[in-house]
């Protein structure tokens, strides 16, 4: 197995690459389109601004790479959200591969934006990567979200239902941090690289 982890110029990388070496991989963090073309199982990772992150896909020339994926791609928080067609963040264009609109969170009574924190998942349909997830908690960090729809493995709930986890083809994405969100998040990291 060959794992790897696209630079789109988001922070925090470092922890999403020691939760991989944990588990007994080693990932190559890259802007390299070979690289990732040749790679058995490729992360998006991403914190940050959409746009911003989009930017810097299109000016390492991977957005085309990364459309024409064949290998499982685990989009991961912004990672995720790069996967849906456009974000009210900053009307930013996306990669499309889903066909719908990221919105912010509401505000509501008690609710702080951007949701930051623990919470439940909520599984909707079965798929190997949200084996066994169900009613487990993890580790959000975001103002954006994704609505349900078909596309939607998982939800959880911030003053609105909202896809959690996603799967389009061999394209899937967490909202969540699994690097963060301990033995869950170990799990959900151990069933995509065995998947």
């Amino acid at each position: 197995m060959s794992l790897a982890v696209v630079d789109s110029g988001g922070a925090n990388i470092s922890s999403v690459l020691h939760a991989l070496r944990r588990l007994g991989t080693e990932p190559v963090f890259t802007a390299d389109a070979g690289t990732i073309q040749r790679a058995s199982h490729v992360i998006l990772p991403g914190v940050g601004a959409a746009g911003r992150a989009m930017e810097v896909l299109r000016a390492n020339h991977l957005v085309e790479t990364i459309l024409h994926l064949q290998q499982p791609v685990l989009g991961v928080c912004l990672g995720m959200q790069l996967l849906f067609e456009s974000s009210a963040e900053g009307a930013a264009s996306l990669l499309g591969l889903i066909p719908a609109h990221l919105s912010r969170l509401p505000a509501a009574a008690g609710v702080r934006i951007p949701h930051t924190g623990w919470n439940l998942l909520r599984s909707v349909r079965p798929d190997p990567l949200s084996a066994g997830l169900d009613g487990e908690w993890f580790y959000f960090v975001h103002g954006y979200a994704a609505p349900l729809g078909p596309w939607t493995l998982a939800t959880s709930h911030h003053s609105v239902d909202f896809s959690a986890m996603v799967r389009h083809k061999n394209f899937c994405g967490v909202q969540f941090h699994p690097e963060r969100s301990a033995a869950a998040g170990a799990r959900l990291l151990r069933s995509f690289l065995d998947g």
